[in-house]
């Protein structure tokens, strides 16, 4: 048993290795409200990105496009985009998420604007690259900000909320972006989503620090909290750090599914040199590949699904689009809560789950109903089943990297997830021009297949070898 003058030595330790004395003051909660912010600029940003499928079928007609034409135009942003996700890593290990955010927004708010005001094919593509190389910090920028505002139980949920903002761009751009095609011509869809990410920019330079500790709204009982410290941390009973996760064991549930996940203690990964030896890393990045591949083709091509095969209008069009994402904001927040609070941060259980919801999904499309009803609940289904695991890629390796490492290994994970998203749409084309949609949902739901082989050799990471 731990003896008094034991837990103030232990106290006395971390005091002498530059701990403060931890706060007995309620949390503030300023963390909230970053994230708030975080989630509002990247609805904005997950806009600018998917305005590119509602306006498809009127690019198509304007320029004279065949689908692989048209798939290539959708996959030139995430070629660019994936190319600077490396060097947008770097770029905010050197500078920080507090200069090299605002800036992404700004140019991307230009780089969407400029769509609207081309006048060749040659010029739209231009655009499509500089929206990829622009907007390349900003994903890694609100994750690295996550994993450096949130306790480890609390970053499920805040990656949760994070994705949930990507689905709920794709939500309001096809009802609006209809509106305004209908009311303005499609050229203004653009012009439109361009004008909030032109003041945003300033709201997190002037109140987001990288370091919580140098914010002016948040008091020491919030960045213990933070860094995972309370008074039981600090005297050595109790502990919230990932460093000192149990693995279960006998036969109960947990033991059972730490074999399924092959949980482990692993090596923490302390360079960026280890981030690219680490086949963890590398074996998430390849499962989302396929995962931004899928929601890639649904951004692209469910509009033009809808309005040539179905025979939609552009109304109805619009609000169908939205379904999958509506279940996806759901599916995402739903997901986060389950992983932190159900699945004691455990990641790959809800991972594998939409992998086989992608399998299974992908198929039932194949048989998609008339009825605009039926049609709504299949794919809000869809969209919430292929999202329950999503945000959890983007946050999976917080739980292998020490925190100013996890910018390079979201890097690598966002470069291959972007890559997918270059390579399906254009793929999808191909596919379209000699074949048909049947052809294009089995492709998916073969790629969720994929995806799924993948994540069973990785390991889930719960707790970290001794140093």
């Amino acid at each position: 048993m731990t003896s008094s003058f034991d837990n103030k030595e232990k106290i006395l330790e971390k005091l002498l290795n530059g701990a403060h004395p931890v706060s007995q003051e309620q949390p503030s909660r300023f963390r909230l409200y970053v994230l708030g912010l975080i989630f509002i600029i990247y609805v904005i940003t997950s806009s600018d990105r998917a305005n590119i499928g509602i306006v498809l079928p009127y690019l198509k007609k304007s320029f004279h496009l065949s689908n692989t034409e048209a798939g290539g135009l959708a996959s030139i942003f995430y070629i660019s985009y994936g190319l600077f996700q490396i060097p947008s890593a770097f770029l905010i290990k050197r500078l920080g998420v507090k200069n090299t955010l605002p800036l992404a927004l700004f140019l991307t708010s230009i780089s969407t604007a400029l769509h609207g005001m081309v006048g060749s094919l040659l010029a739209l593509k231009f655009c499509r690259v500089l929206l990829g190389i622009s907007e390349a910090p900003i994903a890694s920028g609100c994750i690295t900000s996550i994993n450096n505002w949130f306790p480890a139980r609390e970053k499920g949920l805040a990656a949760g909320l994070f994705i949930a903002a990507a689905k709920t761009g794709p939500v309001i751009v096809p009802i609006l972006g209809a509106v305004i095609i209908l009311s303005l011509g499609w050229e203004y869809v653009f012009i439109i989503f361009a004008l909030p990410g032109l003041i945003l920019p300033f709201f997190w330079f002037f109140l987001v620090p990288d370091d919580p500790i140098k914010s002016h709204f948040v008091n020491h009982a919030e960045v213990d909290l933070i860094k995972d410290m309370d008074v039981e941390s600090i005297s050595g009973q109790k502990t919230n750090s990932l460093e000192q996760i149990p693995l279960s064991s006998g036969r109960s549930f947990f033991a059972l599914l730490d074999r399924i996940i092959r949980s482990k203690v692993v090596q923490k990964i302390t360079t960026s040199k280890d981030v690219f030896f680490s086949w963890n890393v590398w074996g998430v990045s390849l499962g989302y590949f396929f995962f931004i591949g899928t929601m890639s083709v649904i951004l692209a091509w469910l509009p033009s699904y809808l309005t040539e095969v179905k025979g939609f209008s552009i109304i109805r069009t619009g609000f169908l689009t939205s379904m999958p994402f509506i279940g996806a904001v759901v599916g995402s927040t739903l997901g986060g809560w389950i992983s932190d609070r159900l699945l004691d941060k455990r990641r790959k259980p809800l991972m594998m789950f939409s992998c086989l919801s992608t399998i299974f999904m992908m198929y039932a499309l194949r048989s998609a109903p008339n009825d605009p009803f039926m049609l709504s609940f299949l794919l809000i289904a869809t969209g919430f089943s292929f999202s329950m695991g999503f945000s959890l890629f983007s946050i999976f390796a917080a739980g292998l990297c020490e925190r100013n490492i996890f910018p390079v290994a979201t890097a690598v994970l966002n470069t291959c997830g972007q890559l997918g998203g270059a390579a399906m749409p254009f793929i999808a084309g191909i596919i379209l021009d000699h074949y048909d949609w049947n052809a294009v949902f089995l492709t998916l739901s073969f790629g969720g297949g994929l995806a799924l082989i993948v994540l069973s050799t990785i390991v889930e990471p719960r707790g970290f070898l001794p140093k």
